[in-house]
């Protein structure tokens, strides 16, 4: 039984899948069905979906986003997820999943079989890339809350601005620039795809 932290917070599913070569159209129709399925469920934040970068190892990753882990158990143990999860059984030849609290560390972290492959992004990158998303998220917060935060104390004021921050930057700003960027994050894996 989860404690009540874990209940109250927003948790992540990670999930690799190593498609058949000969159904990944099958499989792709497949994803979008379960994902529109998924959307209807109460808590459903959204779907990351990174498709494979080596044609010949078609590796999937799909990270699905819920706001609280009871909503996460209700979606894993219905029947949709169920006769979704059949409907799948020919077209993957390997799955794992990943349950993880949503937190900062997704930002650059991946599934450990994606790690072989795909090195983490070098510091000064991680560096520019936080600057690129928090800078305008403090001038937004600013902009935004700070007529409405004159009232309170200067400390409270700073809390409430890095909680507006930091639920934007986990969701949905962090993953939308590191999707942009993907060229520059990971240059050399950019190529070898392109190759």
């Amino acid at each position: 039984m989860p404690n009540t932290q874990q209940s109250s917070e927003p948790i992540t599913l990670v999930i690799s899948e190593i498609v058949e070569p000969h159904r990944i159209q099958e499989y792709e129709a497949w994803t979008a069905g379960i994902n529109r399925a998924a959307q209807q469920w109460e808590g459903f934040l959204g779907v990351e979906i990174i498709r494979p970068r080596d044609h010949d190892y078609p590796e999937y990753v799909i990270i699905v986003k819920f706001d609280a882990y009871p909503h996460f158990r209700n979606w894993v143990a219905s029947p949709t997820y169920r006769k979704w999860m059949e409907k799948s059984r020919d077209l993957v030849s390997r799955r794992s999943l990943q349950q993880l609290p949503s937190s900062l560390e997704l930002w650059f972290t991946l599934p450990k079989s994606m790690q072989r492959k795909m090195p983490q992004p070098a510091y000064h990158k991680k560096v520019i890339l936080g600057v690129l998303a928090v800078y305008p998220l403090i001038l937004i917060a600013n902009a935004l809350l700070g007529p409405f935060l004159k009232v309170f104390h200067p400390l409270i004021d700073l809390l409430i601005s890095v909680t507006f921050v930091s639920a934007l930057l986990t969701y949905p700003v962090m993953p939308w620039l590191t999707k942009l960027l993907n060229f520059w994050l990971y240059p050399s894996s950019t190529k070898s795809h392109l190759k």
